[in-house]
């Protein structure tokens, strides 16, 4: 089965439900039907069609949350073309190496990037950029997104994709210091779409509402799609300058039924005295995710909220959300991230891949529907991570307890900062460019708000003083702002074994007093 399906089924000759039934809402101002989204994503494949775009090509979309987003999504889809829907907080160099990586033929994307592009449109493969939106005092050759919509409505004489067809390219951060991309198939976001619609009973009376950038599964695939499967409604909001208030007048005036928000945002949520169930009246569940959640949260929403259940759940960008822990169980096993979601297996192994012990801390492997297979041209990291078997290699460290999962570590060394992975590698390389900095590791320390935040230990040349707004604006030259350290320290050397390698487990313990002490998180 491919995306497309979702779409099409309003024009079929039994159809899934109400044709004139809401698919779409972002915020409040624009709604699309499902037939409206239909013919809205069969004029913008038309388009890219007439643009060259072919089954295979990559195309990039570089927008923050918009009400073009979803339907063009979806019309690269229709195409067989594979979406590659970038970071839009990636500096210059960053969005240049993710579209040489990938290949994109054409890049999608709205006036306030064209900077970012005019920096890089020489060296990159893209033939053509899609501008959505006003774009004045450019050097760049644009074509408006009006033309994508010139070419009827008419479904693209091409065969629809199959399952096995790779839909989208989503970068994930690399332990090496560059990203890499996942490869999702149309299986594998219908995968995720039915595990979740399975878990959670969704129905054509389901309004499902994600805060996050579209760019990140978590934002679609995980809640949106599943809703969309079933018939239900999906509701987005604006990206940026997020505000726990306006969240809550956009749920209320949809009746959202299920919300997925970050931890930070529950936090953000409690803080609101005067927000109670009157506000969220069709509410029945929130799901979070990325990092556990406080217990001092959960005890906070139960007394708050009693009759909204609070979901937990664990996952990652090669394997979407995995693991599940319901409210019922989530007072009974703090720290546990669950059981998996249907049509999903989740164990724990030993350093010879055999299944460990109850108890016994080992890696945590993943495989069946919504899970990965493969990286973009990587093979040698494709190898390592995904086996013989079908199992996924997160590169997290786990444990199984009462028939329920645990994180006991990452063994990727990965920093998880407000639900977004941040490799220390790649920040250590950014880094180490300066002519002042001879060394430098970087590790992760406790956050109230966001988990953890990077916090970087750095090696200066003779002579040089440590001026840590000098080092994060060199930082924000090359690097996403979120994955810029939040501490800058000055070391005299870097601690490391007899291999060479940095004792980072001895950093992150001598240099925790520097995050912030756990609890209720105040007024960012």
């Amino acid at each position: 089965m491919d995306l497309g399906w979702i779409t099409r089924s309003p024009h079929a000759q039994l159809p899934l439900g109400d044709p004139d039934a809401i698919a779409l809402s972002f915020e409040r101002e624009h709604q699309l039907t499902y037939r409206e989204l239909l013919d809205r994503q069969t004029q913008l494949a038309n388009g890219l069609l007439a643009l060259g775009v072919e089954p295979g090509d990559r195309v990039g979309i570089l927008m923050r949350n918009n009400a073009e987003y979803l339907p063009l999504h979806f019309a690269i889809a229709r195409i067989g073309a594979i979406s590659v829907r970038l970071n839009f907080r990636l500096t210059a160099p960053e969005i240049e190496f993710a579209l040489k990586d990938s290949g994109c033929r054409v890049v999608c994307s709205e006036p306030d990037f064209l900077e970012r592009l005019e920096k890089i449109a020489g060296p990159i493969p893209a033939e053509t950029i899609v501008i959505f939106g006003e774009a004045v005092g450019t050097s760049l050759d644009l074509i408006p997104s009006s033309d994508l919509y010139q070419h009827g409505n008419a479904d693209p004489d091409l065969p629809t994709p199959v399952g096995a067809d790779p839909l989208m390219l989503m970068y994930t951060s690399g332990t090496t210091g560059f990203p890499k991309a996942a490869v999702w198939t149309h299986d594998t976001a219908i995968g995720c779409a039915v595990s979740q619609a399975l878990e959670f009973g969704f129905g054509p009376d389901t309004v499902a509402m994600s805060t996050g950038p579209l760019y990140h599964a978590a934002a679609f695939e995980v809640l949106l799609l599943p809703a969309m499967l079933m018939h239900g409604s999906a509701v987005f909001m604006s990206s940026g300058q997020f505000s726990v208030e306006r969240m809550v007048e956009i749920a209320a005036a949809n009746r959202v039924t299920d919300i997925m928000i970050f931890p930070f945002m529950v936090y953000d949520l409690l803080r609101l005295e005067h927000v109670d169930r009157n506000l969220m009246p069709a509410m029945r569940r929130i799901l979070t995710g990325g990092d556990p959640i406080a217990p001092w949260a959960l005890e906070a929403a139960a007394e708050r909220f009693p009759d909204i259940e609070i979901v937990q759940g664990y996952g990652l960008t090669e394997a979407t959300q995995s693991t599940l822990l319901p409210g019922d169980l989530a007072a009974k096993h703090p720290g546990s991230i669950g059981r998996p979601f249907p049509l999903k297996e989740v164990k724990v192994v030993d350093e010879a891949g055999a299944d460990a012990a109850e108890g016994e801390v080992g890696e945590v492997w993943i495989r069946g529907h919504g899970v990965t297979t493969e990286y973009w041209q990587r093979p040698e990291e494709t190898a390592a991570t995904y086996t013989e078997g079908g199992w996924l290699h997160t590169g997290d460290v786990g444990q199984v307890t009462n028939g329920l999962l645990s994180l006991a570590g990452r063994k990727k060394d990965m920093i998880r900062s407000g639900a977004e992975n941040i490799s220390p590698a790649e920040v250590e390389a950014a880094l180490t460019t300066s002519p002042e900095i001879e060394d430098a590791a970087v590790i992760a320390i406790p956050d109230a708000r966001y988990t953890e935040v990077g916090c970087a230990l750095v090696v200066l040349a003779d002579g040089v003083e440590l001026d840590p707004e000098a080092l994060d604006a060199y930082c924000r030259e090359r690097l996403a702002a979120y994955k810029c350290p939040k501490r800058y320290v000055a070391i005299a050397d870097l601690p490391r074994n007899a291999s060479g390698k940095v004792l980072k487990a001895q950093l992150r313990e001598e240099y925790r007093h520097l995050g912030s002490t756990p609890g209720i998180p105040q007024s960012a």
